[in-house]
């Protein structure tokens, strides 16, 4: 289940973790050719949790659905000539190569454009002057977890969803084509180093964080499960738990119509001279005097009579699920959901593997190919991408320079 809009276009991938590889990913599912380089025997990431039963990893097949992988002994001198001979190797529809190895050493950029022009290389780091970092330091170095969090209980709280990962994969595909067209009037390269604390630093620019700490001489306090700024929160329903968010007018007066806390809401108004409709911050402002109300409310009723009221108006509202309770659910984000597709994995094992989440009316996906065994396409890439003839790929194979799949392995 993949689009066909970049085909034609070929990216090298040398990368491991989440940023590199998941820019790779969204590259491959709309139909670029993406060939992944990684150590013979696999990278820090080849058996990063979550593991499969017969110790696969599930996190590896999740990341690198559809490449190509090549194997390669990169702490030999043959095996990092081929890694920069894959990463600048020539062709109209190629050169353009994703990596998070460091700004120095063998695949520099200085060492690649000298082979390529008109390469372009997308540098994911940690910070900007080259330190090591990873979505959670960094994430703790922004205060983050320290906004998260009850708020009589001052330590921090990390997030389990990484984030600055995720969102440095899909700004840096959306660089590196940026980069592409750009090559395309000019016909030059370049480098383009995007660490995961800038894309941090910006986004929480982007959001007004840091013009309002500046502003206030203060961090934002805890403040539990409260939405910042407008109304929502957990509530206790008689079987359950639930999330509730009312943010434009027609949210929140449909809200109190239909749990019947008109007059109640109109008194409060009344005392404090507010329109809670007219304004979402006095809401949040004045939520002390409002959150009652709604505890009270919720606690009288079932979770099937809420759905069955909230769902008619078009109530901002959800269960609170785990995961495997959404898994369950016979429709919803898994089931049935176009973008998924039963995949039968490298592991051995079959389940459902997601394609692109963005849905194009009008353009017919394609079937899902699942993350290669390492090592898969080593020699069909060193024959079609660096014209290497069978003798001499066989000699690579016997010093050990470069492998094929092994049996067992993902």
């Amino acid at each position: 289940m993949t689009y066909q809009l970049l085909k034609g276009m070929r990216v090298v991938e040398g990368a491991a973790f989440i940023a590199g590889p998941s820019c790779g990913l969204y590259l491959a599912q709309m139909g670029a050719e993406v060939i992944r380089f990684d150590n013979i025997g696999g990278g820090p990431d080849f058996r990063r949790w979550p593991l499969a039963s017969n110790g696969a990893s599930l996190y590896w097949e999740g990341l690198n659905k559809g490449k190509k992988s090549v194997a390669i002994d990169m702490s030999s001198p043959q095996g990092r000539e081929l890694a920069v001979a894959l990463a600048s190797a020539p062709g109209d529809d190629g050169g353009l190569f994703v990596t998070n190895f460091p700004v120095k050493g063998f695949l520099s950029y200085a060492a690649l454009s000298a082979r390529r022009k008109d390469l372009i290389c997308l540098r994911v780091m940690g910070w900007a002057d080259g330190t090591t970092a990873v979505d959670y330091t960094v994430n703790a170095a922004m205060g983050l977890p320290l906004m998260t969090g009850p708020a009589d209980d001052p330590r921090p709280v990390n997030h389990v969803l990484p984030a600055w990962d995720l969102l440095t994969g899909a700004y840096a595909a959306f660089t590196l084509l940026a980069a592409d067209r750009s090559r395309r009037l000019n016909g030059q390269g370049q480098e383009i180093r995007l660490p995961l604390s800038d894309v941090a630093a910006s986004t929480l620019s982007h959001l007004g964080q840091v013009a309002e700490v500046l502003e206030a001489g203060a961090d934002r306090p805890r403040m539990g499960n409260d939405l910042f700024g407008a109304f929502g929160r957990d509530f206790a329903t008689r079987d359950g738990r639930i999330i509730v968010v009312a943010i434009t007018p027609r949210q929140w007066l449909d809200l109190v119509s239909l749990l019947g806390l008109d007059d109640a809401i109109k008194a409060i108004e009344g005392e404090l001279g507010v329109s809670f409709a007219a304004d979402e911050g006095l809401r949040f402002t004045h939520r002390t005097r409002l959150f009652p109300l709604f505890e009270e409310a919720f606690a009288r009723m079932d979770m099937s009579a809420l759905q069955s009221l909230f769902d008619t108006r078009g109530v901002c509202w959800s269960p609170y699920r785990s995961l495997r309770e959404a898994l369950a659910e016979q429709e919803g984000a898994f089931r049935g959901n176009p973008i998924f597709e039963e995949l039968r994995q490298p592991s051995g094992l079959s389940y459902p593997a997601a394609g692109p989440a963005a849905t194009i009316p009008g353009l017919q996906r394609d079937h899902l190919a699942p993350a290669p065994r390492l090592g898969e396409n080593t020699d069909e890439v060193l024959s079609a991408l660096l014209g290497l003839g069978d003798g001499e790929i066989a000699r690579l194979h016997d010093l050990g320079v470069v492998a094929g799949p092994v049996c067992g392995e993902n």
